[in-house]
């Protein structure tokens, strides 16, 4: 009878003491938001990647800025869903792909607009979102005055001025562009733009976990391998599926 007690009391205790792991989060729909069901389709693939290693995550939701220095203080053990880039790989585990990113030109379908270089763009009024990386070519352009760029505070704001006219052009993720388009705007307005087929930057989106963390080294190399399973599983590719909405801005 002891003996059937200690057995009890241990597994009673192993499932107190699951392991979790605090993260955190940003706004970033579909792929990431507080109030989005499984907080979003990369929150979705982390969440699931850890639990087949056992791993329960605890999410917490900040400005983007915050929720990157409070992992790489410490604070947390990680935050998703980040570029990878040198200065990060100095602060932080990177782990292997959880989403890909493309960002492409979106313009008013009454106006015609081709482009191979940023050379092509220089003419252009352009309007992009404060905070975010459009890729090497794009950044140094603007910076050297080469590009017609306004800075504006979040992507909704783009699209809008677009349709008013203010601008000829709006870098944005297609997904992220076209989540915005049929949860903001109307059909008609849907139906007066456009995207061009060549991304102006495409990446992969990746989990960070704080260096400042001990066992962090670990668990990234679990949470690969959690990831892994997913993917393998088809779930992944199911996921992302799920997201898409109709592409029915015509060409």
């Amino acid at each position: 009878m002891r003996h059937a007690f200690l057995l009890l009391a241990l597994l009673f205790g192993s499932a107190q003491a699951a392991e979790q792991v605090r993260l955190t989060n940003g706004e970033w729909p579909p792929y990431l938001g507080e109030t989005l069901p499984h907080h979003g389709v990369a929150s979705r693939i982390v969440v699931e990647a850890f639990a087949l290693q056992g791993i329960d995550v605890q999410w917490e939701f900040h400005p983007w800025a915050r929720s990157l220095k409070m992992a790489e203080q410490g604070q947390r053990d990680g935050s998703a869903v980040w570029l990878a880039n040198p200065e990060r790989e100095q602060r932080f585990h990177i782990s292997e792909p959880v989403v890909e990113s493309g960002y492409y030109l979106f313009h008013r379908k009454a106006d015609a607009f081709d482009w191979n270089t940023i050379e092509d763009l220089r003419d252009l009024r352009i309007a992009d979102t404060r905070g975010y990386d459009y890729g090497e070519a794009f950044q140094r352009a603007e910076a050297a005055g080469e590009l017609k760029v306004t800075r504006l505070n979040g992507d909704e704001q783009g699209l809008r001025q677009l349709l008013a006219g203010r601008i000829d052009l709006f870098p944005v993720d297609k997904v992220v562009g076209f989540d915005l388009l049929y949860q903001k705007f109307s059909a008609a307005e849907r139906q007066r733009l456009s995207f061009h087929r060549t991304p102006l930057r495409s990446d992969s989106l990746h989990l960070l976990l704080s260096r400042q963390v001990a066992g962090n080294a670990e668990l990234m190399q679990r949470f690969n391998h959690g990831l892994r399973q997913l993917r393998e599983s088809g779930k992944l590719s199911q996921y992302l599926l799920e997201i898409q909405q109709p592409l029915s801005l015509n060409h």
